[in-house]
């Protein structure tokens, strides 16, 4: 079964880096938006499965993506993927309903074990 993927994340490298990352044997549909407001867009307009979601980024941040998701209620797996690794933001992230919090660049086999943990593999 496919699954339906959307990367969020304003730098084109860290996309394509994230895309190469994904699992060889996970079939997915993928859609890409470069800061929040164009990920909400998408994910009032699209069934979004799972969203990888940096936190850093213009017009609507990560976190404010995520208060968007929980005051909406909009059904989708969160993995944030992000530089800023200070533990009071991971604990933000997580109260807000993230199901993990990954460090960027992100490493192929820590997001498997991920994905596989939260049922996707």
């Amino acid at each position: 079964m496919s699954s339906s993927v959307l990367i969020c994340d304003d730098s084109n490298l860290a996309r394509k880096q994230l895309l190469r990352s994904l699992p060889d044997s996970w079939e997915v549909d993928v859609q890409l938006a470069k800061h929040g407001v164009e990920a909400l867009e998408v994910l009032n307009n699209s069934d979004i499965d799972v969203m990888f979601l940096d936190l850093t980024m213009p017009e609507l941040d990560g976190v404010g993506v995520l208060e968007a998701i929980k005051q909406d209620d909009i059904n989708v797996d969160v993995f944030v993927i992000s530089a800023d690794i200070q533990p009071e933001m991971q604990n933000k992230v997580l109260e807000l309903g993230a199901k993990a919090f990954l460090r960027k660049p992100v490493n192929a086999e820590v997001l498997a074990s991920n994905l596989q943990q939260h049922g996707y593999l």
